[in-house]
């Protein structure tokens, strides 16, 4: 095979972001209007670009968890510039950055053998799941009161939030979520027996709809109560939600929603999968982040 032609590999400067979520939308990923002002917050460094004179050709980041945890996203080559290996270069200068740590990322399901050589191995499928929200209640009904437990997450003392997240992911991630938390748009709720946090949930504006992510739930009714609570503050319209397909409750949540299964993504890790709740999982955070 022949070697790559020379690229520049670099991390990516704030006013280049815009790159990755232009090349997602034209994939058809829908990026989240403002994703990456707290994408950036979780690792700076991590936005990887290729260069080919000057010009961009593929893109990947690859985000540092400390201590021992990274996560590979946003895995894009410039149609014009595909089969030319440029791909196999970033994803090369990804890896490279998380060597020693346990690296997960969820991929399309065709690119399963090409990660596969890379030394990942098949966790579970993430199913996207795509529904519609009313713009008002049907003829004759009146809304459904809120639950009382049911609470901005800017009412959950900060420390609450991030030992209950904890659960759910390999890693500490605490700026990260105060940024997705916190993100002009983004709209986040939890829900409270007393003072127990018992799920939680985040829904932000897309290039269509809304996307929910995460959903976090200690049990199905209380997912469902935090989905109602976030679907109703769109106005109406498409909303999106990725569920881990081992859990059967999600899936059997967004039956209850008639929403319907739009994409899919292979969770794939280098080694063996971390132990998180998934059985708590209603909603991972993001495709591109873990």
């Amino acid at each position: 095979m022949s070697p790559a032609p020379a690229s520049h590999i670099h991390p990516m400067a704030p006013h280049q972001l815009h790159t990755l979520t232009d090349w997602a939308a034209q994939e058809g990923w829908n990026p989240g209007l403002r994703d990456t002002e707290a994408f950036y917050t979780a690792d700076p460094e991590g936005f990887l670009m290729g260069e080919l004179n000057g010009a961009p050709v593929a893109v990947i980041s690859a985000v540092r968890y400390e201590p021992d945890f990274g996560f590979i996203g946003f895995f894009i080559v410039d149609p014009a510039h595909r089969g030319q290996r440029h791909g196999y270069a970033v994803f090369k200068a990804a890896m490279q950055r998380l060597e020693g740590r346990l690296v997960g990322l969820d991929g399309v399901p065709a690119q399963l053998a090409s990660y596969e050589r890379w030394g990942f191995k098949l966790a579970h499928r993430n199913i996207r799941f795509g529904g519609t929200a009313p713009s008002e209640p049907p003829p004759g009904e009146a809304a459904a009161p809120a639950h009382a437990g049911l609470v901005s997450l800017s009412q959950v003392p900060l420390a609450t939030l991030l030992a209950y997240d904890r659960a759910f992911f390999p890693a500490d991630r605490s700026t990260f979520l105060q940024h997705w938390l916190n993100t002009p748009g983004h709209v986040a709720l939890g829900l409270r027996a007393g003072e127990q946090l018992q799920g939680y949930g985040v829904m932000r504006p897309c290039r269509e709809g809304w996307k929910i992510g995460p959903l976090f739930a200690d049990s199905a009714d209380t997912a469902a109560v935090l989905l109602k609570g976030l679907i109703a503050n769109t106005g109406g319209g498409p909303f999106y939600l990725d569920v881990p397909e081992t859990n059967p409750q999600a899936l059997a949540l967004v039956e209850q929603f008639a929403m319907q299964p739009v994409f899919e993504t292979a969770r794939m890790y280098t080694g063996p999968a971390p132990d998180i709740s998934l059985d708590r999982t209603y909603g991972i955070t993001t495709f591109e982040l873990g």
